[in-house]
């Protein structure tokens, strides 16, 4: 399917590697320019050259911590004539509600629900001066069924999903289109943290904790990141014009809900 894409500009966060990387390459592959962002330069870098190399669009590496305000305004400048953008930034640590102060629920928010906010106030006013746009989060599961453990990202991305459901609504007759992508388990880096600090926990070894996590996920398996990138490149398409301000779950139908 063409995308109807090819010659648009994207910034897309958290983009060296994992579900960040996915969502990249999906792009390039429709032939969006790109403009990536992590904290790792010389990950970033690689990431950037093996894109280049491989679809032939124009790719620029900024190096920062996108929540950082001093590195966000190095992107931001970078991405100033984006038509699409891709937020993303890892998740908080795990633990339990005895674990957490005020400065973790912060640092949560800081991270996952205003620094996706500054962004989308940044780059939405062009897209909608010139009529298109594409904003796609990437949250998590943990909106739709909270993670025990995962307390800190449960309630900074739920707040961000509240603001994208009223914002998604404003920006959409400027076509400027806005929806939230809710990853459950992917083999990224991240899930292979919390694996391993399960595996630990619970003295099994890491492929058995795997495998138990496989039997509560109908599709038996971890998504990949490309399958998931593929679906961000659709809701970043021309073809997603009516999809507006919802919540794109890819479980492997892990959540068992009928809405």
């Amino acid at each position: 399917m063409d995308l109807g894409i090819k010659g648009k500009r994207a910034l897309v966060c958290a983009s060296s590697k994992g579900l960040g990387r996915g969502c990249a390459e999906a792009l390039a592959e429709a032939g969006v320019d790109l403009v990536l962002n992590a904290r790792g330069a010389e990950a970033l870098e690689r990431t950037a050259a093996e894109i280049r190399s491989r679809f032939g669009v124009a790719v620029t590496a900024v190096a920062g911590d996108i929540v950082a305000e001093s590195d966000r305004a190095r992107v931001l400048e970078a991405a100033a004539d984006v038509d699409i953008l891709v937020t993303n930034a890892g998740g908080p640590p795990p633990g339990i509600w005895s674990d957490w102060d005020r400065a973790d629920f912060l640092a949560a928010v800081d991270a996952n629900m205003l620094t996706p906010i500054a962004l989308m106030t940044d780059l939405m006013p062009k897209m909608a001066e010139k009529g298109w746009g594409r904003v796609v989060n990437i949250t998590s599961q943990s909106v739709k069924a909270p993670i025990a453990q995962l307390g800190l990202s449960n309630a900074a991305r739920t707040g961000l999903t509240g603001y994208v459901a009223g914002t998604a609504r404003q920006v959409a007759p400027m076509g400027v289109i806005v929806n939230n992508l809710l990853p459950g388990a992917h083999d990224t880096d991240r899930i292979r943290s919390l694996d391993q600090g399960a595996a630990e926990q619970g003295q099994l070894s890491e492929e058995e904790v795997r495998q138990r996590k496989f039997l509560t996920i109908p599709a038996r398996r971890y998504g990949t990141a490309a399958e998931f990138g593929a679906m961000c490149a659709f809701l970043c398409s021309q073809h997603a014009g009516y999809i507006v301000g919802q919540n794109i779950l890819l479980d492997g139908g892990g959540i068992n809900a009928t809405l």
